[in-house]
């Protein structure tokens, strides 16, 4: 009786302090790229325009990730991706 006593003292201690839990572990931060459109774009709707950066195809990268990409999901044919 007196061991089930201690489970429920201490599974109530357990419940109610995770109620509050990291509620006062955060801070509000300026956001200083608020006002860019770079990171932003003009509109929520737009793009930014780091977006409009285009890079050149480079084969020999492919072959070099797809080479990692067998080597670390070899043993998972889940992980792997086709393409």
């Amino acid at each position: 009786m007196k061991i089930s006593k201690v489970i429920a003292f201490v599974a109530c201690v357990a419940l109610l302090s995770s109620c509050d839990y990291q509620k006062g572990n955060r801070i509000e931060q300026k956001d200083v790229n608020a006002n860019s459109t770079y990171v932003y774009g003009v509109s929520p709707d737009s793009l930014p325009k780091q977006m409009a950066n285009k890079y050149t195809a480079q084969p020999e990268i492919e072959t070099r990730v797809n080479a990692i990409r067998e080597k670390l999901y070899s043993g998972s044919t889940s992980a792997v991706v086709k393409q």
